[in-house]
């Protein structure tokens, strides 16, 4: 576990430096910012259908021999682009390209990655080792950001290309030395029909059928969407706010991003600790943070917005964290590549719907006004929920005795 967590440190470090370079890249090619987000979502999009096809992928076939493979394929795309961007025969076509290619390939690497980490440690363990992917992925990120404009100030925007693709090959190599934990859940072998066809259970369609029959995934995908959708775009809200109202410029945003990047590391090392998370903790963290947000959006000053930034981010990275643990552990163990490809799939249409919609918010509202509302509308959104929830009437709960009699558990409390 070790291994694979500096491995993925490497990783996520190389993936964001390319991610950084790369909005600038297209922003010398095209001089277009709405070019830079095309790009984005080209990259993005393809989640929108191949995410079921990969979570299958996932369950049919050794998860150390697809993460491997994975990892390889998105080195060559990065090892590419580096050849093209060095011998300047990069254009927004072949970019485009290659960001859909890198986005299908991901649909596979993400769960794939997810559920061989799981492996590693034994099942009661598996919520803090999805809390020390989060510590991980958060602290790539920031450190990833940080080289990005070194790298390419020194060496030029080809050479973070280059890390990148050997960043995964570096993961690659980690990956055939790993062995599962002991008592952790194995993967089960895929049953065979005749001919020796994949069997029926394997199918894309059971892992939709799973998720849609189970609430506590339908109401975690809901608290989720609801809040990616009107909250976490601080990217894009926050930034609007400090160099708008609060007056600040690109440094003052700079330092809110930092304490944001801080408030999410904090919450890994929190999340980390979590060791039976539910969706009523999910939605309670996510409902805590969005009335947060909705105080940042009437700071008065950047050191007031700061003050609430780092409990904000602190408690989102605590809710993000539960969430992944509760939809990794919650499914049975054939399923859970599937489930993931689902929650891909619909993930993607919140992510790609989210900014446009705030974007529309802040236009009628301000950025003060979209904070402020967003935060309410997802609190509301969650309260309202759970108060539905625990109305509704609770399902009878069949008891059966020794002698075969039924009895109905509802009907012997009315009794008594």
């Amino acid at each position: 576990m070790r291994w694979w967590s500096a491995a993925n440190f490497v990783s996520n470090a190389g993936t964001w430096m390319q991610l950084t370079v790369q909005n600038l890249l297209v922003l010398q090619i095209t001089g277009s910012a709405a070019a830079t987000g095309l790009s984005m979502s080209v990259q993005a999009a393809p989640a929108l259908v191949t995410s079921l096809l990969g979570g299958a992928a996932v369950d049919r076939w050794p998860r150390r021999l697809t993460a491997a493979i994975s990892q390889a394929l998105l080195g060559a795309v990065a090892f590419t682009t580096a050849v093209l961007v060095a011998l300047d025969r990069l254009d927004m076509t072949s970019l485009m390209v290659l960001a859909a290619v890198t986005g299908c390939v991901a649909t596979v690497d993400g769960p794939a990655c997810a559920l061989l980490g799981n492996d590693l440690v034994p099942p009661e363990d598996v919520p803090s080792a999805i809390g020390v992917g989060a510590l991980v992925h958060q602290a790539g990120r920031l450190v990833g950001a940080a080289l990005a404009g070194v790298t390419a100030g020194f060496l030029g925007t080809a050479a973070a290309y280059f890390a990148n693709g050997l960043s995964f090959l570096f993961v690659a190599a980690v990956i055939p030395f790993l062995r599962p934990a002991r008592g952790a859940v194995r993967q089960t072998a895929v049953r065979r029909g005749k001919g020796g066809a994949p069997g029926q259970d394997m199918t894309v369609r059971q892992g939709l059928a799973f998720f849609a029959r189970r609430p506590r995934l339908v109401a975690l995908a809901g608290v989720t969407a609801v809040s990616a959708v009107f909250g976490r775009n601080y990217g894009l809200t926050l930034a609007v706010l400090v160099t708008g109202p609060l007056a600040g410029g690109a440094g003052a945003f700079g330092t809110v991003s930092t304490v944001l990047a801080v408030g999410g590391i904090l919450g890994a090392v929190l999340g980390a600790r979590l060791r039976r998370p539910s969706v009523r903790l999910v939605g309670t963290l996510a409902a805590g943070g969005a009335l947060l947000q909705a105080v940042a959006g009437l700071s008065p000053s950047l050191a007031v917005l700061l003050a609430l930034v780092l409990p904000m981010a602190v408690v989102e990275s605590v809710s993000d964290t539960a969430a992944r643990a509760v939809l990794q552990t919650d499914p049975p163990a054939h399923l859970r590549g599937r489930v993931l490809g689902v929650w891909g799939s619909v993930g993607t249409v919140w992510s790609l719907g989210g900014p446009p919609a705030l974007g529309l918010l802040m236009e009628l509202a301000g950025p003060r006004g979209a904070l402020v509302t967003g935060g309410l509308i997802i609190a509301g959104s969650i309260g309202a929920g759970r108060l539905l929830r625990e109305r509704r009437p609770a399902a009878p709960v069949v008891l059966r005795s020794e002698d075969g009699d039924v009895t109905d558990r509802a009907a012997l409390g009315t009794a008594a």
